[in-house]
Formats: structure tokens, C-alpha cells, sequence
């Protein structure tokens, strides 16, 4: 009974990400090519950037969004971390992380298959270490689709540490299980809320007595032996 079920929910929810993710790009056409003017007049660098990222069951993805730092961005700075007042974010790209609109090119990932409206965020390839020898915990979080949205980021967003978006990616293949689509409908609903409010947008630093850099070097080391801890 519990398959069919989840089965059902599985089908419900794809059929609803094609629709959802394919009118969105027609009705936001217009504002996602305004967005795409102002990048290119603003800095120097493609409109769109690509990241390998990786959803169900470690499978890798080129992820789209709005570029909203300076070229090769990650490769400077805090790389993957993003505080509050971080230099490489430009003028247009603090605007369009504000309003979550740099993350509206996940649509067309989301109508090829590669992420579902709902679920768990993508994490970049080296971001937790190796996958193959990831522990029970953090792996779980990948027996579904990333989404654009999640459980996590409606409980916080970017101001939760890993290991907590962990446990809650992981709470929310459990409920799912349970509540089906309709656990899908109330994270789209909050998110709305939050993105509106421009809610838990930039994440914290470790530790406020070291420097970005320093908090970033830090916590992604953290992060990673998390990851890899026996269960």
C-alpha cells in the first residue's frame, strides 16, 4: 500500500513540476530577459553560470542560474560561502538574490528532469566530500530529486548549518512519505511567504572573531567531516 501511494505522489508531483516549471518560463519570459539585459550591462562575464551539481543518487547536473557575482567567482573570496556585504556580488546580483530571481533558469533544469520544485537543494560536486563515501545520514538526503525549494529552506534557508539542512532534507523524505504532494504544496506556499519577506538570505559566519575567509576555510572543512563521521 505504502508504494502504491508514494508511487501515486511521485507521479502527481512530476506532472506537476513539467507544468509548473513550463508555464512559469512563458508567463516570466519577460522578466527573465530584463534580468538577463541588466547582468550583461553590469559586469563583465556570461549571463547565465552553469554548476555541476548533484541530486538523486549522487547523479552530477550542470545547474543554472543568474550570475549574480563576478566571473570565477568561487574560485576567490569566501568560494562557497556567501555573507552578508560579500564584494564579489554585484550591483544587479545583490538585487536578484534579494528577490530569489537569480534561481528562476532552475526552471528549465526542473522541466528536463534534473531537480523537482520541491526537494532537497543540489549541493555543489566537492561540496561534502566524496559521495561514495558519504554516511548513512548525509546520503540519504539524495534518494530523491534536489529542488528548487526545500524543507530546509523554508525552516531557515542559508542561516542553518549543514548539519541541520541534513536532518531536515532527510525529515522531508520521511513526511513525504506520509503526506505525499500535499507536504510539496505547503513548502511552495512558505517559500512564497519567505521569498517575499527576503527571509534568511545570506549565511553565518562560524565564528564573528575571524575573517570570511577564514570562517568559510572552517566550516566547509566542518562540513565535510560531518559528512564522512561514522553513523
Amino acid at each position: 500500500m505504502q508504494q502504491i501511494w508514494t508511487g501515486i505522489n511521485n507521479v502527481v508531483k512530476r506532472v506537476f513540476d513539467i507544468v509548473a516549471s513550463g508555464l512559469a518560463l512563458v508567463v516570466l519570459s519577460p522578466v527573465m530577459l530584463v534580468c538577463a539585459i541588466w547582468i550583461k550591462r553590469d559586469s563583465e562575464g556570461p549571463v547565465i553560470f552553469r554548476q555541476d551539481r548533484l541530486t538523486k543518487d549522487g547523479r552530477v547536473f550542470k545547474m543554472l542560474k543568474f550570475r549574480s557575482m563576478v566571473q570565477d567567482a568561487e574560485k576567490h573570496g569566501t568560494g562557497l560561502f556567501n555573507y552578508e556585504g560579500d564584494p564579489r556580488v554585484t550591483r544587479s546580483g545583490r538585487f536578484l538574490r534579494d528577490h530569489s530571481l537569480d534561481e528562476l533558469p532552475q526552471l528549465v533544469n526542473i522541466l528536463k528532469g534534473d531537480m523537482s520544485v520541491v526537494g532537497p537543494r543540489p549541493c555543489v560536486v566537492y561540496e561534502l566530500g566524496d559521495y561514495a563515501t558519504l554516511n548513512a545520514r548525509f546520503k540519504k538526503r539524495f534518494s530523491v530529486n534536489a529542488g528548487l525549494t526545500g524543507y530546509a529552506q523554508v525552516q531557515g534557508r542559508n542561516e542553518l548549518p549543514w548539519d541541520e539542512k541534513a536532518d531536515l532534507d532527510n525529515r522531508y523524505i520521511d513526511l513525504y512519505r506520509k503526506w505525499g504532494f500535499a507536504l510539496d504544496v505547503y513548502i511552495i506556499l512558505k517559500t512564497v511567504a519567505d521569498v517575499f519577506r527576503h527571509k534568511d538570505i545570506y549565511e553565518n559566519k562560524i565564528d564573528d572573531g575571524l575573517s570570511d575567509r577564514e570562517s568559510a576555510e572552517m566550516a566547509q572543512a566542518r562540513v565535510i567531516e560531518m559528512a564522512h563521521e561514522r553513523d
